[in-house]
């Protein structure tokens, strides 16, 4: 099993954190996954109509994100939350990227809810999975850049595992080690909103959302919350 836990000082300073964990297993990412396709389409065509945009910097979704980076030492408009910038991409391209249908899922259903989403291939994490504050010796590999080590800043918010760590900036950016492939069979999905009072209720419409999608490609999917008054769970499911 893989423990998800929020840190005691993560929960003080963010008292008001809802985190959606996803796990699916049996995953078959390399099937033609048509609701996901639909889902990206619709948005792209509701975007070129005129009749929805993404949250944007105005949107209380996306201003409670850049607080957030702010309290912890992170100009979040210099390094985005993956929500603003996978928005601003959308509004700037008209299309979203297509990596393969999980990632694409995620993105997907976190454009669609204005809260960031993100996912780590379970098969290539190492113990338990924690979001706390780094101390500046940690390691970093980003995604899609196998031969580069960075070094967190002391204070800013991380997941990490027993190996390395997982994301930057909260969610700015994944690690390569654990990205979500089209092989990837086992994965846990993260949805998250510090806000949870007034959108607890649209990320758990959300990760209903993210299940109705992985549903009909993965043998079996969970969803449990982690939050300051929950502060870990067990998401591994049985092999």
């Amino acid at each position: 099993m893989t423990l998800f836990r929020i840190s005691p000082a993560v929960a003080d300073a963010f008292p008001d954190t809802l985190i959606a964990v996803v796990t699916a297993t049996g995953l078959r990412s390399r099937q033609t996954w048509p609701a996901t396709t639909a889902a990206l389409e619709d948005l792209e065509a509701r975007l070129a109509g005129g009749v929805w945009q993404p949250a944007d910097e105005s949107d209380p979704r996306i201003e409670a994100w850049h607080a957030a980076y702010r309290s912890f030492g992170t100009n979040p408009r210099r390094i985005r939350p993956s929500v603003d910038a996978l928005g601003r991409r959308l509004t700037k391209r008209g299309t979203l990227p297509r990596i393969n249908p999980a990632v694409d899922s995620y993105n997907a259903v976190s454009v669609r809810h204005g809260l960031p989403a993100g996912a780590f291939d379970l098969d290539h994490v190492t113990g338990d999975v924690e979001i706390r504050h780094a101390d500046g010796s940690e390691t970093f590999t980003p995604l899609g850049e196998s031969g580069t080590v960075e070094n967190p800043k002391p204070g800013e918010i991380i997941y990490t595992d027993s190996t390395d760590v997982l994301t930057r900036h909260w969610n700015h950016r994944d690690a390569h080690r654990t990205r979500v492939t089209e092989d990837s069979t086992h994965v846990a999905f993260l949805l998250e909103t510090v806000a949870a009072t007034r959108d607890g209720h649209l990320l758990k419409t959300a990760a209903d959302d993210l299940r109705t999608l992985l549903r009909p490609h993965c043998d079996q999917s969970t969803v449990r919350y982690v939050s300051p008054a929950h502060p870990d769970t067990q998401t591994r499911l049985p092999a």
